[in-house]
């Protein structure tokens, strides 16, 4: 009988590999560089070069997840997780999706709905001013009045930003407090309970050197785009 509890017990703890380290890593990374643009937003001109820098990782941090999400591992892959309109349709009617480690068709579309609010935000940054002294570094490749206009489309935009984060956390809180999912957990170990995930789908490693691979490639990438941008000069005529 003892030995039957210890090894029921022993099955009930388990916990199986399904979000990889690369993932995990720009997931919090974009927590801090996202919730740190919006305070260096806030917080005055004397912060706009922080404010710049955390753009900047902002989208590399995204566009490092959307290819993540055709070359990473398994579940990190759209292919694995984004339903078809069939599957979509079936969701919202109640029919409930097959087993899957990874996201449901509902946190599917929140992922792609937040990638495609982040990489708007970020791009739209590259080109935009505050009309004082400050302008992102390719401002000086179009005219004032364009970017005036991508100013617009861009604060704009952080509200949508600021909207999905709070739907984000409000899933995950009701995840965690009515369905007892530890969301969080998994997130910061990467690991499912087993009986969730079975043994064929987990996966057997991160791709970390790939990742680092991809995100050097990013970063330089952007960088020479700044480098080679025109001076930004503010006309206020």
């Amino acid at each position: 009988m003892s030995t039957n509890v210890r090894a029921t017990g022993e099955a009930s703890t388990e916990a199986r590999m399904v979000w990889d380290f690369p993932l995990r890593a720009a997931h919090w990374l974009l927590v801090l560089t996202v919730a740190g643009a919006w305070a260096t937003h806030y917080a005055g001109t004397r912060w706009f070069t922080w404010h710049r820098w955390l753009g900047y990782a902002t989208l590399i941090l995204v566009v490092f997840r959307i290819t993540w999400g055709f070359i990473g591992t398994r579940h990190a892959r759209f292919s694995s997780f984004v339903p078809g309109p069939a599957g979509l349709v079936a969701y919202f009617r109640g029919q409930p999706p097959g087993a899957a480690p990874g996201h449901n068709p509902l946190g599917a579309l929140s992922v792609l709905a937040m990638l495609a609010a982040l990489l708007f935000q970020a791009a739209t940054g590259l080109f935009a001013n505050d009309e004082i002294a400050s302008a992102g570094p390719f401002y000086g490749w179009i005219a004032p009045g364009t970017s005036n206009r991508i100013t617009s489309l861009h604060e704009a935009n952080s509200n949508l930003v600021l909207g999905l984060v709070v739907l984000h956390l409000c899933a995950i809180a009701w995840y965690v407090r009515v369905a007892g999912r530890p969301l969080v957990r998994a997130m910061l170990t990467g690991k499912k309970p087993a009986s969730e995930v079975a043994p064929a789908d987990a996966i057997a490693g991160s791709r970390t050197l790939l990742a680092l691979a991809v995100v050097a490639t990013l970063a330089l990438a952007l960088g020479l785009a700044v480098r080679a941008a025109p001076d930004s000069v503010i006309a206020f005529y």
